[in-house]
């Protein structure tokens, strides 16, 4: 560009002029409608016509009255979903972004460009993208590397779409698996959720972070009240740090997330969308968070109509955009009246400036204004890379909780196998709740599903005439359109009374037929689980709370009658929260906790079951011995539990289990570094996995500490590393392995981490539960050490032989 042609555009234009020039430059030609549109979003059907169609929703979006020509007359800040919002070819989709796109930049009077999101938890919710297993899966693998991968995959979609934002991922640490969104979380380890979000935030964002990860939901969702969606969090502020924010400090810190977004709850009658003191005094002025804060879809709006903390969509707007706040989504319900917030004197123009500042730093930095238009023939939401990392996801995820020697099922045999369960042949029983076909349930639309189901793959490796099939029973017999219950819909007179239609099958009908085929063939494989389906339209998923873990449906009647036939019984338990099989555990030959392992796990089942594959999977979460046990984790205090310790709490699968079709043996623990200073020691050791079975492994080594006298009551147990090691038959692997002390910090009266000094229990295992080595480690100093921001939050672990 000539020094002629710079002169003559304006300084926000030229793209070699330094980020905060531009943005001073650009904010001193804005006017108030133009500053207040960049902090809301859109939600349209769009239309490569440019006639585009306004979407609302009874809970995310109401119709504001306004027409869109004037919504969009002073530019805009996001564009909700404009690909994921319904079925749309994708090549069409991007033609019809890029018409907006256009309108943006050249029929508005300053040209700024628009930030399209997508939901991207478990892929690009859109057509035609691959279709990943859920982030419990991701867990389940213990393999952060591979999850990193996940994350780079669907970036590279996201932005052959146009898409500059991801609502993923989800860091909320797993409490109580009656909770719905359990299936989005990472599992109940704040370590365990904190690495593998950061590595999936460090794919999807990139080196350049053209794309924004954004961190949901901050803080604490998991922790609601009685599992329910929405309900208050009751939590210390010690608690709040260690084990909820644990997460997000990481992935700020360390993965550099581009964007952040609250909850819809209230911690301590604050709701987390108004709350300043954890939107601008955790995040911005105590971890430098840089990115922007986004709502929860309708989250501005529940400030006056359901937390009743503001009077209008004025006032509730001041309230979130005082807090910290930057874009409201999927609308404009309240921003648009943040001109009236103004006048009432509600908040001010600076707190407004100081918003519209970060969403236009963040468009320059994305590279918006320079690459505003996604070219729609190069789509790629498909390839076969992503197809594999699918796969290997979902081998890596399943988890083998039990087994008598009845697996793996022998591929050269003519014995008759029964394949038996009403998610055998389902292929939305293998996907997650923010997949594309599932959010379409809702919708009224469906979604052709080009996948192998289990019972397919099953008779592809085994031989049709040797499967025998009876599904025994539904889950939900019609899958069909328009939730049951919305947040807030049974208004609180109502509630007492039973008015939703009842989705779940009581249909006992079909069992004696599976009862039949069990009884013709050498083993049974029973699958059962859930359906995920937002708001109560399936059994798991957001909106969709249980007060039981029991198998939904008649479930459990199905099992109880398949095993009592006699068959050794294999139970595949698919989903998104792990249940209880009413005291068949000890009954069946063998049970397999798969979660939902995407659009490949019907082959992937397959080939672990007939032992193609080597089961490697480990828990992420506690599998409770029932829902009066809850909430129950593994990293809890002492006294959780009661006194006497009760034989009925506490799980039967903890946090970190899982079994193989080999068999490992830990020893020869040596520390290298038993004692470390406090201001800046680290201590190492090694140790020897050794594969003592007749084939190939990987073994998931998992390191705990409990600090022994400590200024307040800490867990029994924590984890502080962990790795996969994969090691042949009758081989062994020296594993080294190196902890900070920073590491074995927690939060004090102030609010602040510290580390004491004293005694630390050294556990290494293979669970949190199954501990094979131990040593003392020390901390060592004179005083109590208040951590820096900058603290060592990642330990390492290597082979160093083998």
């Amino acid at each position: 560009m000539s020094l002629q042609h710079k002169s003559e555009i304006p300084l926000y234009r030229d793209p070699d002029a330094p980020t905060e020039a531009r943005v001073a430059d650009l904010m001193s030609r804005m006017t108030l409608d133009e500053k207040i549109a960049q902090l809301h979003a859109v939600w349209l059907k769009l239309s490569a016509d440019g006639h585009h169609q306004p979407r609302s929703e009874d809970f995310a979006q109401r119709d504001a009255g306004v027409p869109i020509e004037r919504l969009l007359r002073h530019g805009l800040g996001q564009v909700t979903r404009p690909l994921g919002t319904h079925t749309v070819d994708p090549k069409e989709g991007v033609r019809a972004l890029n018409a907006l796109q256009r309108q943006m930049v050249e029929d508005t009077r300053l040209g700024i460009p628009v930030i399209a999101h997508e939901e991207c938890l478990v892929g690009l919710m859109t057509k035609d993208a691959t279709l990943f297993p859920s982030p419990l899966n991701y867990a389940a693998t213990w393999n952060a590397e591979l999850i990193g991968r996940v994350g780079e995959i669907i970036g590279e979609q996201a932005r052959s779409i146009g898409c500059h934002q991801g609502l993923a991922p989800v860091l909320d640490v797993s409490r109580d698996p009656r909770w719905g969104r359990t299936e989005e979380t990472f599992g109940e380890d704040p370590y365990l959720v904190g690495v593998m979000a950061c590595h999936y935030v460090d794919g999807l964002q990139g080196e350049r972070r053209d794309l924004l990860a954004t961190l949901k939901h901050f803080v604490a969702h998991s922790a609601s009240e009685g599992a329910r969606n929405h309900a208050p969090v009751h939590v210390g502020p010690r608690e709040l740090n260690d084990t909820f924010m644990l997460p997000f400090e990481m992935a700020v810190k360390l993965a550099n997330a581009g964007s952040i977004m609250p909850a819809y709850h209230d911690i301590d009658g604050v709701p987390c969308h108004a709350n300043r003191d954890l939107l601008e005094g955790v995040l911005r002025e105590k971890w430098g968070f840089d990115g922007l804060i986004v709502a929860d879809y309708a989250g501005v709006n529940l400030l006056y109509s359901h937390h009743a903390v503001a009077r209008d969509a004025a006032a509730a707007a001041a309230l979130a955009f005082n807090a910290g706040l930057d874009v409201e989504l999927p609308g404009h319900e309240c921003a648009l009246h943040l001109a009236e917030a103004i006048e009432r004197g509600e908040i001010s123009l600076a707190t407004v400036d100081a918003a519209v500042e970060r969403v236009l730093r963040t468009k320059f930095d994305i590279g918006l204004f320079e690459h505003p238009y996604a070219d729609p023939e190069h789509v790629n939401l498909r390839s076969a890379e992503a197809t594999d990392v699918a796969h290997e996801v979902a081998l890596q995820s399943a988890v083998l909780l039990r087994n008598e020697g009845v697996l793996p099922l022998k591929l050269d045999s003519a014995a008759k196998i029964a394949v038996i369960g009403p998610t055998a042949d389902d292929p939305l029983a293998l996907l997650a709740g923010y997949s594309f076909p599932v959010h379409l349930i809702n919708s009224g639309e469906q979604s052709d599903l080009a996948m192998t189901t289990p019972l397919q793959a099953l008779r592809d490796l085994l031989g049709k005439d040797r499967v025998i099939h009876a599904r025994g029973c539904h889950i939900i017999e019609e899958r069909r359109a328009g939730a049951p219950v919305f947040p807030g819909d049974v208004p609180l007179a109502a509630m007492s009374e039973d008015k939703v239609d009842e989705l779940i099958s009581q249909d006992t009908s079909d069992i004696p037929a599976a009862v039949a085929a069990a009884k013709q063939a050498e083993v049974a494989v029973v699958f059962v689980g859930d359906l995920a389906g937002l708001f109560q339209s399936g059994t798991v998923g957001e909106g969709s709370d249980t007060d039981s873990l029991t198998l939904p449906g008649v479930q459990q009647a199905l099992l109880a009658a398949v095993v009592e036939s006699g068959t050794p019984t294999v139970v595949v338990m698919t989903g998104g929260r792990p249940y209880t099989l009413g005291g068949l555990e000890d009954k069946v030959a063998a049970q397999i906790m798969a979660f939902a392992p995407g659009e490949k796990g019907g082959e992937a089942l397959a080939e672990l079951i007939t032992g193609k594959a080597n089961f490697s999977g480990r828990l992420p979460l506690s599998v409770p011995k029932s829902a009066g046990a809850v909430p129950y984790t593994y990293n809890h205090r002492l006294k959780s539990a009661g006194t006497p310790v009760a034989y009925h709490f506490g799980s039967r699968y903890p946090f970190g289990f899982g079994l193989s079709y080999t068999q490992f043996q830990f020893d020869g623990l040596e520390c290298s570094t038993r004692e470390a200073a406090i201001a800046d020691g680290t201590f190492e050791f090694s140790f020897n996995v050794n594969n003592v079975g007749a084939c190939d492994g990987e073994e998931i080594v998992q390191i705990y500490v409990h600090d022994k006298i400590a200024s307040s009551a800490r867990p029994v147990r924590e984890l502080k590393a962990f790795a996969r090691i994969p090691v042949a038959s009758n081989a062994s692997a020296r594993v080294r392995v190196r902890i900070p002390v920073d590491m074995l910090n927690f939060t004090d009266a102030r609010g602040e981490r510290i580390v004491e000094p004293g005694d630390f229990d050294l556990m290494i295992g293979s669970s949190s539960r199954d501990i094979h080595l131990s040593e003392t480690l020390t901390v060592v100093g004179h005083a109590t050490r208040t951590l820096e921001r900058d603290w060592r939050m990642v330990s390492e672990v290597e082979i160093v032989a083998q």
